[in-house]
């Protein structure tokens, strides 16, 4: 084999490695199920930027922690080991005892249902003229919609905002 071979051959190989990561992920889209989650944006100190947003996502926890008698307080303690669900549409924890690699924490009371600060936070990449999401909204008033895989953190398809009792998708450009 010659080197102009051996360099086809490895250029092949190396579409089929990247082909077969872009053909796993939309086969995990298209099977996985999906919900919406609110958002919460934050801005990390990273030295280096690319076009996309770092988001924490909010997911109901009521199962997780459950409601109290009276006030809701709810226990001083650290992070609670989760599983994802979809429960009506929407991204839900339960409480596992094995390591799931997802955590939530610092439950709060918002519109009615309690949430909790998934970790750790997803990314987001924009299209390169699309304008940043999270600017212009109110914090807890975007959505995102998520794929839950069988093992790791969600992965962001698109944003939405809530009218009325609905969630609608945003268009990205």
């Amino acid at each position: 084999m010659n080197q102009l071979q051996k360099g086809l051959l490895f250029a092949v190989i190396q579409v089929l490695l990247v082909s077969s990561l872009g053909a796993k992920l939309l086969w995990d889209r298209e099977t996985s199920p999906r919900g919406w989650a609110v958002t919460q944006g934050y801005d990390p100190d990273l030295p280096i930027r690319g076009r996309y947003v770092n988001i924490s996502l909010l997911v109901k926890a009521d199962a997780v922690f459950p409601p109290s008698q009276g006030p809701v307080l709810f226990p001083a303690h650290g992070s609670q080991n989760v599983e994802l669900v979809v429960d009506n549409g929407r991204i839900a924890a339960i409480p596992v005892d094995r390591y799931t690699g997802l955590s939530v924490s610092g439950p709060q009371v918002r519109d009615g249902e309690i949430v909790a600060t998934l970790s750790p936070p997803v990314v987001y990449f924009l299209p390169e003229r699309a304008a940043d999401p999270l600017r212009g909204h109110a914090t807890g008033t975007l959505f995102v919609e998520v794929t839950l895989p069988r093992k790791g953190p969600p992965r962001p398809i698109r944003f939405g905002t809530k009218v009325g009792s609905e969630i609608v998708p945003l268009e990205t450009e």
